[in-house]
């Protein structure tokens, strides 16, 4: 009887084990995959004053585009919380498109070199960015079912585990990148 005491308890355990176990490599996975996106929302960060820069000297009446846009860069240093900052990031992408589409009134713009240059760096930080987005979001998800499903959710909650949120469009214009012509 003792033998079979001993069996249930250490079958119970190593079942308790392998759940933690697998709670914390998916955890680990969406914590990676924000990292991702993080990467490639800091490189579009980076692209955004040369963007700018180059943008103001041809078109200068058009300075609450480009306010609106350094404002928005500003305000995503200030928060690390995703819940906050996907839509932050995603009124950026607005306002890069929007960016991008000021540009084609002017056509010495869309002839210069460096800001053809940026353009085409845009352009393929937003396909990574799109990318990370929807590896992170498959990572989420991961989690967030084990999170909430049985027998799973007893570890999830003897460990205190929460669900993330989803990296989510603020609007369909956003999982368009910049188009370029």
């Amino acid at each position: 009887m003792t033998f079979f005491l001993i069996l249930g308890f250490g079958s119970l355990s190593l079942w308790g084990v392998v759940l933690y176990n697998r709670l914390v490599r998916d955890r680990n996975r969406v914590r990676t995959a924000w990292s991702d996106i993080d990467v490639q929302l800091k490189r579009r960060f980076d692209l955004i004053p040369k963007l700018v820069a180059a943008v103001d000297q041809y078109a200068a009446f058009e300075r609450s585009t480009l306010t609106t846009l350094t404002e928005l860069r500003s305000r995503t240093q200030q928060t690390d919380e995703i819940g906050a900052r996907g839509p932050l990031e995603g009124a950026i992408g607005s306002g890069l498109r929007k960016l991008i589409a000021l540009a084609e009134a002017y056509p010495e713009l869309k002839a210069d070199q460096s800001f053809l240059q940026l353009q085409n760096q845009l352009t393929e930080v937003e396909n990574h960015i799109q990318y990370a987005r929807r590896f992170y979001n498959g990572a989420v998800r991961n989690l967030n079912i084990r999170i909430e499903s049985f027998p799973d959710l007893i570890i999830a909650r003897l460990f205190h585990y929460t669900p993330y949120p989803l990296f989510e469009l603020e609007s369909p214009d956003e999982a368009t990148p910049p188009e370029m012509r």
